[in-house]
């Protein structure tokens, strides 16, 4: 095979079947000129390699190209898919904009795959074959449909992205209220908390509402629980902190979605800018009472080890950073990237830099305490017995709805005795980590623990 005929094999525009080295040996020789044959012979022989190459195999550019035009039209769909569930979630599948806007991209988008793609699938017959003029208007028809469907996409985007966020909304009853608060002049570990939710919930949807203002000492913070509720099976959970205090009862911190009057959640919707996010700091007896009694759902508490008050300390600012920039400019609550767990680690992260490695199981928050468990927040040897606790022995043991099954959650505002109660209840039979002394000494046991669990 000559030099000439491999470049020409190789740089051949898509071509549609691959030529047998006999055929490439017979071109060869006509090119060369070794065969004496007239000109009729040469384009007999030439027509005859042509027809026989129609029996070859695909070439490898021929398959390339097909990749590329099923990646194409599957992302042409996707972009559609997405602009339609936007359009969908913002307006409402009534709204008379949903279905206007539905017909003009799924028409615009049928018609340039039908003139790209699908009038290429049938064959011509030998009677009626394709004229140069209908090549060229077909060609022109798929690059006004192209730039057609590109500007309905591009402005959908535009569109899409222009969404802000409402702070004045008819809120649901939980989320009405903002919490804010004010550091003593004198102390700045003295915080004033306001709008503290601390509802006696009757039912699932039946609350009587509370919004309390109270006081803490960051000082005295001994601690941090993670509370994870469990109400779709074991890959999702919404999850909660609690900040432990030496001589007061826990406070906790959850950030949610921001529900207007007769909404509900849904994941899917909030990919798209459906719900506005939310930080409520309220009372255990209320945010872990709603979902154990009144909701149903399975609730663990799992305390963080090996942490320093000021990391404790510092993630607790966090959520005050957080309650500012909410308070000053609403954002949105994203179902990926800015969920009720993600937010949290990102916060945690902060903190504790790498020590709190990326990890998937931040996206997955059910299995959220096995990564603590994995990467040594969860003691491995809580009684020091010798005896590791594995996973299964730790879900046994925060598991909180048997110990609050038939609690009587009536409020009482003057003692905030029932308060107490219910925060001493569910950390029945749960080993309270001490806070640790130094970070050599956290490290090295978070590291001890990460040993023997895994």
């Amino acid at each position: 095979m000559s030099l000439r005929s491999v470049f020409s094999r190789l740089l051949s525009p898509r071509s549609n079947h691959r030529r047998s080295d006999n055929d490439l040996a017979r071109g060869d020789v006509n090119n060369s000129g070794l065969d004496n044959c007239n000109v009729n012979n040469n384009n007999v022989n030439n027509h005859n390699v042509e027809s026989n190459s129609l029996k070859g195999t695909p070439s490898k550019s021929t398959w390339r190209h097909y990749i590329v035009q099923c990646l194409i039209i599957i992302t042409l769909l996707l972009s559609a898919i997405w602009l339609l569930l936007a359009i969908w979630y913002q307006f409402g599948e009534r709204s008379a904009i949903t279905w206007l806007a539905g017909i003009m991209i799924i028409g615009v988008l049928t018609a340039l795959l039908k003139s790209r793609y699908w009038s290429k699938s049938a064959k011509p017959s030998d009677s009626q074959p394709l004229t140069s003029q209908a090549k060229t208007s077909g060609k022109t028809r798929t690059k006004w449909l192209t730039a057609l469907y590109a500007a309905i996409w591009f402005c959908g985007v535009g569109w899409f992205f222009s969404i802000e966020p409402q702070q004045e909304h008819d809120w649901m009853s939980e989320v009405s209220q903002r919490v804010s608060y004010e550091r003593d002049a004198t102390n700045p570990d003295l915080i004033t908390l306001t709008n503290i939710r601390n509802f006696d919930w009757h039912t699932a949807e039946d609350a009587t509402a509370h919004w309390d203002t109270r006081t803490i000492d960051m000082s005295k913070l001994s601690g941090v629980d993670v509370i994870n509720s469990y109400w779709m099976g074991p890959l999702i959970a919404h999850t909660l902190v609690s900040f432990r205090f030496e001589d007061d009862r826990p406070l906790s911190f959850s950030f949610e979605i921001r529900k207007e009057k007769g909404e509900s959640f849904s994941a899917l919707a909030g990919f798209f800018r459906r719900y506005e996010l939310s930080l409520i700091a309220a009372e255990e007896r209320d945010i872990i009472y709603t979902r154990s009694n009144a909701r149903g759902e399975q609730v663990y508490l799992f305390p963080v080890s090996n942490l320093q008050q000021h990391e404790v300390k510092s993630l607790f600012e966090s959520y005050l950073t957080a309650a500012d920039e909410l308070n000053a400019k609403p954002a949105w609550y994203n179902t990926l990237v800015s969920n009720c767990t993600n937010i949290i680690f990102y916060m945690a992260r902060i903190v504790s830099g790498d020590r709190l490695p990326w990890d998937y199981r931040i996206w997955v928050s059910g299995w959220l305490p096995n990564y603590l468990y994995n990467v040594g927040m969860l003691d491995a040897d809580p009684e020091s017995n010798g005896q590791p606790w594995t996973m299964d022995t730790w879900y046994e043991h925060t598991y909180i709805n048997p110990k609050v099954k038939g609690f009587d959650n009536q409020v009482n505002l003057a003692s905030g005795i029932n308060g107490r109660e219910f925060s001493e209840q569910i950390r029945q039979d749960i080993p309270i980590p001490p806070l640790a002394d130094s970070q050599d000494s956290a490290e090295a046991k978070a590291k001890s623990a990460a040993h023997s669990a895994n």
